[in-house]
């Protein structure tokens, strides 16, 4: 059993370095590989809805939404994660949305969400999901829903599915859907593993954020909208936002006057983007985004069970802020 520190480690050539299970073999190379790939993620990035007609994965409209998307200065897409409703979709609709979105995609790197309980499971999701879909970028793998493991079976978790995966990985603190926390000592034992990268960061904790900025090794994006702001100036890398499905050049823009130390323009910009990202969270996300997609024509407001679509009054709130 992997054992996880009780205070985090100051820095990248602290103790947790030397933690056991790190990969011998990771050299500077594997370090300059895994340092090409966080630039990469720099920026706006749109985890996809997944557009439904009639209880059916509507490929049509999500082609013609990451097309739109693609030509407003966005980074990158993440289907199949929370706001793609992914624990609803079964494996081959999965597959569609993922090649749909790299076919529309316009070149623009493609992270796919991943998610289950078994490790031994989940490994084998994304070996296949790399045969298949050469051209996924990556995989955002959050912890195992439901059964609560302790941070130690989080360690041994990420590893194992870390060590069989092809591609680089995001981890995903979201505690709000899974139960658990990624504790920022757990974070830093796994920012030894050459092929873990970075973390979308929804927990609301900016200590566990600091932390994680400090030791330098994992490149932080804000997953929680309304942080986008804090987590920018605090040095994240980038934002994955559910919000900019909306005025996503305008998203776009704000990273990039945050990420270009032009703090006074974006914080005017980041008043009038603020209100919106609050309208569409007052309600379980993705439905407030598809309802304000659909009345744009771009999807049909469509949620599948047990996801509920918006109220109309959320849905006004949210159309008063375009």
């Amino acid at each position: 059993m992997s054992v996880v520190p009780t205070s985090a480690p100051s820095g990248p050539s602290s103790p947790s370095a030397q933690t056991a299970g790190a990969d011998p073999d990771a050299g500077p190379g594997a370090d300059a590989e895994r340092r090409t790939v966080q630039a990469t993620l720099a920026g706006l990035w749109i985890p996809l809805v997944t557009p439904f007609r009639d209880g059916q994965v509507d490929v049509e409209a999500l082609a013609r939404l990451v097309a739109h998307l693609a030509t407003q200065g966005v980074s990158g897409f993440i289907p199949c994660g929370s706001t793609g409703e992914a624990a609803m979709l079964d494996d081959e609709e999965q597959h569609r949305v993922l090649m749909t979105t790299l076919r529309s995609a316009a070149g623009l790197p493609v992270w796919m969400g991943v998610s289950g309980v078994r490790p031994e499971t989940v490994s084998a999701r994304l070996q296949a999901l790399a045969r298949r879909h050469p051209k996924v970028a990556g995989f955002l793998i959050a912890p195992p829903p439901y059964v609560k493991p302790s941070q130690a079976a989080l360690v041994d978790f990420y590893r194992c599915v870390a060590d069989a995966s092809p591609r680089p990985i995001l981890l995903y603190d979201i505690p709000g859907r899974t139960g658990v926390r990624l504790q920022a000592a757990t974070l830093l034992v796994l920012a030894d593993h050459p092929r873990i990268v970075g973390l979308k960061d929804c927990s609301g904790d900016p200590a566990a954020a600091e932390a994680l900025l400090t030791d330098g090794r994992l490149a932080l994006l804000s997953g929680n909208d309304d942080e986008m702001l804090a987590q920018l100036a605090r040095g994240a890398t980038g934002v994955i936002a559910a919000s900019a499905h909306l005025n996503a050049a305008e998203f776009a823009r704000f990273v990039r006057l945050m990420r270009s130390d032009r703090l006074s323009e974006a914080r005017l910009l980041w008043r009038r983007l603020l209100p919106l990202c609050q309208a569409l969270f007052a309600e379980p996300n993705p439905a407030p985004v598809k309802g304000a997609l659909a009345r744009l024509g771009w999807t049909t407001d469509e949620c599948r069970a047990p996801m509920a679509t918006a109220t109309p009054s959320v849905v006004d709130q949210a159309m008063a802020c375009l």
